[in-house]
């Protein structure tokens, strides 16, 4: 568990600051994790929840985030219909529609159910658009990223045995051929 425990930090390091490093993201932005501790562990999604992985995961997580300045997210699965765990804080300055439910490792994940023991003051929202994703085991966390979406790839492609996929956004073109752009 230790080599593993040090893979994931190193990974999530290296995502989070290829992210801010290649969108240009400022700090205090929202960087949201969809996660599937059974495909990091090599079951197949939903079947296979690992707690203790998703502590890791999520301590990780906060840890990169905080490092530069970011918020950290976290995309709860569809039995809480894809719920995002953040700061209170953090919905409220982005006026978030806040939602009632605790996730727990089989009602919505273990890395979110991780991540609400781990805030200071953890809320639930009903979506959010946030600057970046990163997409560990095939969560399908796009949802949750602000138009337009540009896909990253760093060296590392996996987190244990689950794919890692992740995107930041930039703002849209809009206009024709007479159009300036910064």
């Amino acid at each position: 568990m230790n080599e593993l425990k040090n893979e994931i930090f190193r990974t999530l390091d290296a995502a989070v600051g290829a992210l801010c490093q290649a969108g240009n993201i400022a700090p205090g932005s929202v960087i949201v994790l969809g996660c599937s501790t059974s495909e990091v562990a090599g079951a197949r999604i939903g079947k296979g929840s690992v707690p203790e992985l998703g502590e890791v995961i999520a301590e990780a997580m906060l840890t990169a985030c905080a490092t530069r300045g970011m918020h950290a997210a976290f995309q709860c699965c569809e039995h809480l219909n894809r719920a995002i765990v953040m700061e209170e804080s953090v919905l409220r300055s982005r006026c978030l529609m806040q939602v009632n439910a605790v996730p727990q490792p089989k009602a919505g994940g273990s890395v979110p159910a991780a991540a609400w023991k781990r805030l200071t003051k953890p809320a639930l929202a009903a979506f959010i658009q946030a600057e970046a994703a990163i997409d560990v085991g095939d969560t399908l966390v796009g949802m949750h990223i602000r138009p337009v979406a540009v896909p990253l790839r760093i060296e590392y492609d996996k987190v244990g045995h689950a794919n890692l996929v992740m995107a930041y956004s930039r703002l849209p073109y809009i206009g024709g051929s007479r159009a300036v752009y910064e």
